[in-house]
């Protein structure tokens, strides 16, 4: 089994995306894992732990959140 990270899947999100989660609604239903939220306003970017797709944080993060 590889343990290599998927780093071709980068999404870029906005502030109407959160809170975040993956797979998202245009992910195929056959291509589904469990519903994961991902963090990505913590840092600017978070990985998915199930499928590693890249989730990049574009422009201002809306008041309260956290």
């Amino acid at each position: 089994m590889s343990t290599a990270r998927n780093t071709q899947n980068v999404v870029e999100v906005t502030a109407k995306d959160l809170p975040l989660h993956c797979p998202t609604a245009e992910v195929a239903l056959w291509n589904n894992h469990p519903k994961v939220y991902i963090p990505v306003e913590r840092t600017g970017e978070a990985r998915c732990p199930y499928c590693s797709t890249l989730y990049r944080f574009k422009g201002e993060l809306p008041k309260g959140h956290h």
